[in-house]
């Protein structure tokens, strides 16, 4: 396997992901035809202190720097989209509180709905996804 590769999985493995109860905050754009729930997602964090998303944990702002982010690397969008969910799901399963999240239609395949929402559900430290218990949420959105 790629040296290059292997430094990055063991970044997304191994960097801290942990946030404050309550300030984690996520987005869907997968499959979607625009990136309006990644640009609310920005704006949100932008004017509301204290929230984050992956991108600003020590593991996120690393993964950006090696160029895990708009195809800057050699590696496949496969490999490199594999690298973030393998990041993403040990930052939900470390998650506690409320989850605020931008996932306004979210395709059935994208990352939210095929891993991030599981692993919220799964979570008994995550209670709510913005301000509503988590399984109703769920129910009532997908």
């Amino acid at each position: 396997m790629d040296d290059f590769y292997d430094e990055a999985l063991n970044v997304a493995k191994t960097y801290d992901v942990n946030t404050k109860p309550d300030s984690l905050v996520l987005y869907s754009v997968s499959f979607l035809p625009t990136k309006e729930n990644k640009i609310n997602a920005f704006e949100f964090v932008k004017n509301h202190p204290g929230y984050v998303m992956l991108d600003h944990t020590p593991c996120g702002i690393k993964m950006i720097n090696m160029g895990l982010e708009d195809g800057r690397t050699d590696l496949s969008a496969d490999e490199v989209a594999y690298l973030w969910k393998v990041a993403s799901k040990r930052l939900l399963e470390a998650a506690s509180g409320n989850i605020t999240a931008f996932v306004k239609n979210a395709d059935e395949r994208s990352v939210f709905r095929s891993m991030e929402l599981p692993t919220i559900l799964a979570n008994p430290q995550i209670k709510t996804i913005n301000g509503q218990d988590k399984h109703k949420f769920a129910k009532e959105n997908f």
